[in-house]
């Protein structure tokens, strides 16, 4: 008898764990995950730009702390925000379909 492969699409898994979307555990994952994502995309952006968290910090008149919690995934920057911090590092957002 063949084993069967049995794949799974990514969103029958999260589905399988954290319930159907809009449930509230799926909604946490979700704003956990967006803050994790949110958090490396800064902090690559500003190793790339080679500046400390500090120099950032100093910037956009932020703390380095509060620079640190947005890298770490602890909070999540309003979309002001984050245009904020991508500007000082002299970059620049655009969407594209």
């Amino acid at each position: 008898m063949e084993k069967e492969t049995m794949l799974k699409s990514y969103d029958e898994v999260l589905n399988q764990k954290y319930g159907m979307p809009g449930s509230p555990e799926r909604v946490q994952f979700e704003e956990e995950s967006l803050s994790f994502y949110s958090g490396q995309i800064l902090q690559a952006a500003r190793k790339e730009a080679n500046v400390t968290q500090s120099e950032l910090a100093c910037k956009t008149q932020l703390s380095k702390s509060y620079i640190s919690r947005i890298e770490n995934g602890k909070i999540i920057p309003s979309v002001g925000l984050f245009y904020r911090l991508i500007s000082a590092l002299g970059l620049k957002i655009t969407f594209s379909k």
